[in-house]
């Protein structure tokens, strides 16, 4: 029993992960979560989507006041506008970089592998597309003509706006504001106290989640698409583990092993919430507590990431358009390409990180590139855990340009970095 009492956070989350993904196997490979049956109705879309349904909604509840005090605490805690200015700007390039990269390497990859050459499919399920909006209408919606609905509404970018400019002005008050600055900071210490409290049922919540969704989705769904999906995993591993912990050395010398050590926890929640805003409160705490960010520079560059960061979704794009171009037999050229990685960048700016918006940014660049949106249908069965995979790798994007503009701040503490030990999530 101490044994247990002892494990990780960590160690509990992966325990229930795996229990999670054996449950769910079970129940779909023994053909009882049939629609309308004891198992589906009281079990799958009863306790398991309840259970699921009410973590996500937790850390949903925390995101807009966490990303509104964090936020506001690291802009006051930064302290010059110009040091502000400085990590905003080195926090932007970095993310757009990463994301051209990512979807430059998915595409070099995928037409390597030349996927969906021959095949003959035809989609059994229909998706709506929505048509990109202008981009004179995302510029202008940055600016919030009323903050407190874009707080109800969850909008991160016009909040984003609104707190870093109420921050700036609260840093130019001075000396006068600094009673509203250690309220801002006792506030930020108590959304950090209730992500404490949400993460003691992770483990439970992770099994729910997992077991729900392998209940439905199942081995047979992936072998229909099993290049699409073996390419596009293929892809994300490349970003994860090649692309993001070389330019991890190359900006900032920290060691992409430790990094990746300390970045599991956050990785793991965000495959099984499949959305980068929820898994905020868990990567923020990763960044600093785990990595020695300082809080002032993380709590400005990882609300910020979840926003406009999104790797995994951008090497999903390259992947599906390559895919659907060869089943339909559209030859995309060098220009298509370069079309889908340039839309593909400008999507992720404005797009909120919720689960399936992939598929709202992916039928804007296939109008834009000319390939038949009804295509998306193809893809549609497997999206969903495709979408917890790339979720996992556009938070980690975001904890890697965290720690390379912090160590070239030098709001990095080294010692904390390297210790294998260092940071405590709750009961670890």
């Amino acid at each position: 029993m101490n044994k247990i009492k002892k494990l990780s956070l960590t160690s509990k989350v992966l325990i229930g992960m795996g229990l999670g993904i054996a449950v769910g196997l079970f129940i779909n490979l023994t053909g009882v979560n049939v629609k309308g049956g004891f198992v589906n109705t009281y079990v799958v879309d009863g306790l398991f989507y309840v259970m699921g349904k009410l973590f996500i909604n937790a850390l949903k509840m925390l995101v807009v006041p966490l990303v509104f005090f964090s936020l506001l605490s690291g802009v006051c805690g930064i302290g010059h506008l110009n040091v502000l200015g400085r990590v905003g700007t080195k926090a932007f390039v970095l993310y757009i970089l990463t994301t051209a990269i990512a979807i430059a390497v998915a595409i070099t990859i995928a037409a390597t592998f030349d996927i969906g050459q021959g095949m003959n499919l035809v989609a059994d399920t229909t998706f709506t597309a929505q048509a990109a909006p202008p981009l004179t209408d995302v510029i202008i919606n940055i600016i919030p003509s009323n903050p407190i609905e874009a707080m109800a509404q969850g909008d991160m970018l016009p909040l984003i706006f609104f707190t870093v400019l109420l921050g700036v002005c609260i840093v130019m008050v001075g000396t006068k504001a600094k009673d509203i600055v250690a309220g801002i900071e006792v506030a930020n210490e108590i959304m950090m106290k209730m992500v404490m409290i949400v993460m003691v049922v992770a483990p439970y919540a992770v099994f729910a989640l997992i077991a729900k969704s392998m209940a439905e989705l199942g081995i047979e769904l992936l072998s229909h698409l099993a290049g699409y999906v073996l390419v596009l995993v293929s892809a994300l591993m490349v970003h994860l583990f090649f692309t993001l912990m070389i330019i991890l050395k190359i900006f900032s010398g920290l060691s992409p092993r430790m990094f990746l050590r300390k970045i599991k926890e956050a990785q793991i929640f965000a495959f099984s919430t499949a959305s980068s805003n929820a898994t905020i409160p868990v990567t923020l705490r990763a960044v600093t507590e785990k990595m020695g960010v300082n809080n002032a520079v993380a709590s400005f560059t990882i609300p910020l990431g979840a926003t406009i960061n999104m790797d995994g979704t951008a090497i999903m794009q390259g992947v599906a358009s390559v895919f659907i171009a060869n089943i339909y037999g559209v030859d995309l050229g060098i220009t298509g390409y370069l079309t889908v990685i340039m839309m593909s960048v400008l999507a992720s700016i404005g797009t909120a990180g919720v689960p399936g918006v992939g598929l709202i940014m992916l039928s804007m660049v296939f109008y834009q590139v000319g390939l038949p949106v009804e295509g998306i249908g193809l893809i549609l069965g497997v999206d969903r855990l495709m979408d917890m995979i790339r979720t996992a790798v556009n938070i980690s994007g975001d904890a890697v340009v965290t720690a390379i503009v912090a160590k070239s701040e030098q709001e990095l503490d080294q010692k904390t970095y390297d210790d294998p030990h260092a940071g405590t999530f709750a009961q670890e």
